[in-house]
């Protein structure tokens, strides 16, 4: 099982973009996939939607969710969404980790 976070970072006049470039360029980013349990961190752009950036973190468990939430990097990402004017959006999926057989035929390997 892990978890996944699905966050749209949605802002104005390219902020979404900026804050995603400083998360990176500061560092952070790769705090945060140094962190244990952490199994993706990775920003993504609609191609519909150039104002905002989707995150997509992934995690082992609650228990490592847990941990990054109680880190410094939050208080790091929390100055950088204020500092970009930033609304989010959260998605939280948990994998069942089986693709179902009937499923398996639309996937190509």
């Amino acid at each position: 099982m892990s978890i996944t976070v699905n966050i749209y970072y949605t802002g104005e006049k390219g902020n979404a973009g900026k804050f995603a470039e400083e998360m990176m360029h500061s560092g952070t980013v790769e705090k945060i996939r140094c962190e244990d349990g952490n199994l993706r961190y990775e920003y993504f752009q609609p191609l519909d939607d150039p104002e905002t950036v989707l995150l997509i973190d992934q995690w082992t468990d609650q228990a490592s969710i847990d941990l990054h939430h109680a880190s410094p990097m939050m208080q790091t990402i929390a100055r950088l969404r204020e500092k970009y004017g930033l609304k989010m959006k959260v998605e939280r999926y948990i994998s069942d980790e089986e693709i179902p057989e009937n499923d398996r035929k639309y996937i190509v390997k």
